[in-house]
């Protein structure tokens, strides 16, 4: 079992060293760290864990992080004097809009009000559409780790047929693009929640990508012997018998799928550290000015 296993944790901690060593090359030219912050609105849980959790990263490459933290009751006013605020503060190189906010505030207005340069979470307008024609741009986090671990991986990819179940803008639409692209070379299909015989489709698949929020969604008599599968799901599941009280699974059922495909990834320590080292990269890029040159 260990060699069909995807780690991408062991991936993550080797990209972290290799950022931790361009961290401390820039400080060594006396250069500012790369710094990265992040607006949180209100008290969800697990939007707070998983700021803790990229604070943490960012400590540990050398990089500095911030926090900026507003009430639940917030206006839509005062998040866009927020991101005007960030826009213009040179100390601060990318930023990130901790997702869901409250009802009463426009997502769309807030992520199109950020400087695409400063958009590490590439979620902009900007962004997404530099993406959708191939020139430089920051890459949704989630999208560039499962690149990253694909290529870092030698999962072959030219001339492969690869499924993609979901298409939301942060997942499964962007994953559709980088996987077409040349030099990638893949042909790629996407399914959802309307497409027909999906068991059928997914089972022409050389690697599944499986994005669907669903819990388990994707079992063994869905997959091609021997097919690659990336679970991109996280579901909490409430379990007496575990020491938290609960378990971690994805949107793919990991014990059946494991006896069927080549090569899968595990929730978690999978897809999650590759999302999370992602934003690291392009936390670096954007000090670096790699994506937008400084004018």
């Amino acid at each position: 079992m260990e060699n069909k296993i995807i780690d991408g944790k062991a991936v993550s901690d080797q990209i972290k060293k290799e950022i931790a060593a361009e961290v401390a090359d820039m400080l060594d030219h006396g250069l500012s760290a790369p710094h990265l912050a992040a607006v949180i609105v209100g008290d969800d849980g697990a939007s707070k864990t998983y700021v803790a959790s990229k604070e943490k990263a960012c400590h540990s490459v050398g990089m500095v992080s911030s926090v900026y933290r507003l009430p639940e009751t917030a206006t839509e006013k005062e998040m866009l004097d927020m991101v005007a605020f960030l826009n213009k503060d040179e100390d601060i190189d990318g930023y990130i809009i901790q997702l869901p906010l409250p009802k009463h505030i426009d997502e769309t207005k807030i992520i199109n009000a950020i400087a695409p340069e400063k958009d590490v979470d590439g979620f902009t307008a900007v962004n997404v559409g530099r993406l959708q024609i191939g020139q430089p741009c920051f890459v949704p986090a989630t999208p560039n780790g499962i690149m990253e671990l694909v290529k870092r991986c030698n999962i072959e990819t030219a001339g492969k047929n690869v499924v993609v179940l979901g298409r939301s803008n942060i997942v499964g639409t962007p994953v559709s693009v980088l996987m077409s692209r040349k030099g990638i070379d893949a042909t790629v299909t996407m399914c959802h929640s309307k497409t027909k015989n999906i068991a059928e489709v997914c089972r022409q698949a050389d690697i599944l990508v499986v994005a669907i929020g669903k819990q388990n969604f994707l079992t063994a008599d869905m997959v091609k012997p021997g097919a690659v599968v990336i679970d991109v799901g996280i579901h909490r599941i409430d379990d007496a018998a575990s020491p938290k009280g609960y378990r971690i699974c994805g949107d793919v059922d990991y014990d059946e799928v494991s006896k069927v495909a080549s090569r899968i990834t595990p929730v978690p320590g999978g897809i999650g550290p590759m999302t999370i080292v992602s934003l690291l990269q392009n936390t670096l890029k954007a000090a670096k000015h790699t994506v937008y040159p400084k004018q």
